[in-house]
């Protein structure tokens, strides 16, 4: 182009998703296309672009910049305005300019298709090379230090760039062009196998060929790969499975299992088109698949289940090991049981030594903790039950403006925080149960490096309202000058309805296990008429004494012990719930119900689920949380099954549901000898018909017309799908979580929002 065509020139300005993605070689190309001089570059979390030319190419070049925008990238905001031209002589990448303001980490994503191609390629000069990469695939929030996102600010700056890798860097029409994590066999990082005590056993290509050979013997190997370790072992063997099981004291908890392709997914469950691309998707995420009857699978894997838990390889050091093994993997979390995944090199060797028989090392330094994701599909849809890798730290949009920077402690189980400026609510990764010192640590690490990177210092904290978590203690440890307590089932509803930018006010189905109510009892099963700054509380489950507390959620025959102490005749029917459970035992859960000792008062659907699984004799105790649950879900599979008695009386201008009946018809009916499966049906479509007739009635006393599902109860496909459609035919709009999950990692999004609603309130 020469300046005597020039005509015009604009400037623009694009936010979002727009850094570590491939933007600015992108704009390159397009301007190059369109003939257009000028310059990009990044400013904070923005890029802003200044091209020159006539008027026509500028408008072309401003329509293709959205529409033709990189796959991993997600543009939230595109502003162009009318500029002075400077003369410009070509098209240039400027070097990245630091500025206040939003600043947006892109998350991690998987291997691209071109890039497993060259992989795989023995004429490619990146052949089995474990860290290949390009500007549309790769790590990025776990390599990252600070930003403005340059290769300088990353764990790459170690490894010094050879001279081809450079070139490809430099020319702005390469796929690599501006690719900070690009590298080759010639320029790093580098592989290794070692045994628990530091010593070598091989290096490289032998080194992964090495591991998968011990894989294919039953051995379990630790594999460093992105945002942690994987534990790794045969899953087609069961000895090794049960092997690893022991070894994690994870006695039934459901594995991941990882596979490279599509067709090998398929050999192990059936998937549908909307499940198929999310396995697909740049965030290659485990999605919960419906398992086969007839699979390689080792039982082991997902006992007592009807799904299984799938990711693709997402690595090239994962695709390198599964294109050798040609056999599905358990890839499940590096780390010791309730403690954070291990990230470091000498971490794994000292925390996992007892548990891996080798490490599969490499020195590519990870600078951020992060798990793998898990989803779900449920009528179609995606509803998240983990977001950390692929999803996070991406920002989430509130729809009230925070008029003062504020964190959001969270939870003491599942806990994310969250961190917000003006609008932006940044989300934690999953950080897990804060059971202990280790978790409290990697808490406090997240967030300080949560607050560096996003210039985010907060003047509110925003905390449940239970005076004994751990999180409401860290709240009053913080420099701040205010905490506000949100009530943990007010969040839930918060966060659905926030998600969706709703801020009138809805009906809300707030179903999980625990959550300090505000009358100091324990809430669960809540249905709430709520906007984003406060709420009343229309119906609720019969309360029920849990003998043990905390205990009965471990012990479902607990809470089947508290149901019948409400309705002492229905003993017959619940006899199942006790059997092999000694007599002593359960003395002592009579005298703690009757004393009012240790005994807290339950409104709960987590705790009406384990009663449920005690009565039919499914599960009396359970080895980790939702097992009673879940395994129910299996058991009534897509059985149809005609709704039992729920009673529903109002008591002290609030609708009770009574679930006794309920219980007492199922264990009736199960010692009559009807099937399980088809009982764990009915008591599904029970739960749903009477709650979703509860809120059809609260909605129309209330004449609202919006219905927020929220709780970790709504991690039941089958549950959420039932109330959800029964909604829906009453004609009444129904909110799902998507962006977040039901359960409580979503909790401090919604203390978050609902903070945000009462500063804007307050002016």
């Amino acid at each position: 182009m020469t300046t005597s065509r020039v005509l015009a020139a604009r400037f623009l300005r694009v936010t979002g998703v727009v850094q570590g993605v491939g933007f600015r070689p992108f704009v390159h190309r397009l301007a190059i296309r369109h003939d257009l001089a000028g310059w990009v570059r990044n400013v904070a979390g923005t890029v802003e672009v200044h091209v020159e030319g006539d008027n026509e190419s500028l408008e072309a070049f401003e329509a293709d910049l959205a529409s033709e925008a990189p796959p991993i990238s997600n543009i939230a905001t595109l502003v162009a305005e009318v500029a002075t031209a400077e003369g410009a002589e070509g098209f240039r990448i400027l070097a990245s300019a630091d500025a206040d303001g939003n600043r947006p980490v892109p998350p991690d994503v998987a291997i691209c298709s071109k890039c497993e191609e060259e992989l795989l390629n023995p004429r490619d000069r990146r052949f089995r090379h474990p860290f290949i990469t390009c500007t549309d695939c790769g790590p990025r929030y776990t390599v990252i230090r600070s930003l403005p996102y340059d290769r300088e600010r990353t764990s790459m700056a170690a490894f010094d760039m050879c001279p081809t890798c450079l070139a490809e860097y430099e020319t702005p029409a390469d796929r690599r062009h501006h690719a900070e994590t690009v590298a080759c066999l010639s320029c790093g990082p580098r592989v290794w196998l070692a045994l628990d005590d530091r010593r070598l056993m091989s290096e490289g290509d032998v080194a992964i060929h090495d591991a998968a050979a011990l894989l294919c013997i039953g051995r379990i190997v630790a594999l460093r790969g992105v945002g942690g370790f994987h534990l790794a072992c045969d899953a087609t063997d069961e000895s090794a499975v049960r092997e690893l099981r022991h070894r994690k004291k994870r006695e039934a908890k459901p594995f991941a299992v990882m596979v490279r392709t599509m067709d090998q997914a398929r050999e192990l469950a059936t998937i549908s088109p909307a499940e198929a691309a999310l396995l697909r998707g740049p965030e290659h995420p485990v999605v919960l698949l419906a398992r086969r009857d007839v699979t390689r699978l080792a039982a082991s894997v997902s006992p007592g289940l009807d799904h299984v838990g799938v990711m693709l390889a997402y690595t090239p050091l994962h695709h390198l090991l599964l294109d050798i093994v040609r056999c599905p993997l358990v890839m499940t979390s590096g780390n010791r049981s309730d403690e954070p995944i291990a990230i470091g090199n000498d971490e794994a060797l000292d925390k996992l030594r007892d548990i891996a028989d080798v490490f599969l090392l490499h020195d590519r330094e990870i600078i951020s903790r992060v798990d793998d994701s898990v989803v779900r599909v449920v009528d179609d849809a995606p509803v998240l039950m983990r977001r950390a890798r692929g999803y996070a730290p991406l920002a989430i949009p509130l729809p009230v403006n925070a008029s003062r920077p504020l964190i959001a402690v969270g939870p003491h189980l599942k806990n994310t925080f969250t961190l917000v400026r003006d609008s932006s609510a940044f989300v934690s990764p999953h950080i897990g149960d804060l059971d202990g010192l280790e978790s409290l640590a990697y808490y406090n690490t997240v967030l300080a490096r949560f607050q560096q990177l996003f210039r985010i210092t907060p003047e509110v904290a925003v905390r449940d309202l239970h005076p004994g978590y751990l999180t409401t203690r860290v709240a009053a440890s913080l420099n701040v000058q205010r905490i506000i307590a949100v009530q943990h089932h007010h969040a839930h509803i918060a966060a659905v309805a926030a998600e969706h930018g709703v801020t009138q006010q809805v009906v809300g189905l707030a179903f999980d296990g625990t959550g300090f109510g505000d009358d100091g009892n324990v809430w669960g099963a809540e249905t709430l008429v709520a906007d984003l700054c406060g709420y009343h509380r229309m119906a609720q489950l019969r309360y029920v004494p849990l003998p043990g507390g905390d205990l009965a959620a471990r012990e479902p025959w607990r809470v089947a012990r508290g149901f019948l102490s409400l309705e002492r005749g229905a003993a017959p029917a619940f006899a199942l719930a006790f059997e092999g459970i000694g007599d002593e035992e359960r003395s002592v859960a009579d005298r703690q119900i009757e004393r009012r000792l240790n005994a807290p008062l339950a409104s709960s659907m987590g705790r009406l689920f384990d009663a449920a699984a005690a009565v039919l004799g499914v599960r009396r105790v359970s080895s980790y949380e939702g097992q009673a649950a879940s395994e129910l879900e299996s058991l009534a599979g897509a059985s149809r099954g005609q709704a039992l008695p729920f009673p529903v009386i109002e008591q002290g201008g609030r609708l009770v549901l009574d679930p006794v009946p309920l219980l007492a018809a199922l264990g009736e009916a199960r010692q009559r000898g009807v099937d399980v499966g088809l009982l764990a049906a009915r008591f599904h479509e029970s739960v749903a018909h009477a709650c979703a007739n509860v809120a059809r009635s609260v909605a129309g006393a209330a004449g609202l017309g919006v219905v927020a599902l929220g709780g970790g109860s709504f991690q039941n496909a089958r549950l959420l799908s039932g109330i959800r459609g029964r909604l829906e035919g009453f004609g009444l709009r129904v909110l799902v979580p998507r962006r977040l999950g039901p359960n409580d990692g979503a909790i401090s999004y919604g203390q978050a929002a609902v903070a945000a609603a009462i500063l804007s309130r307050e002016g």
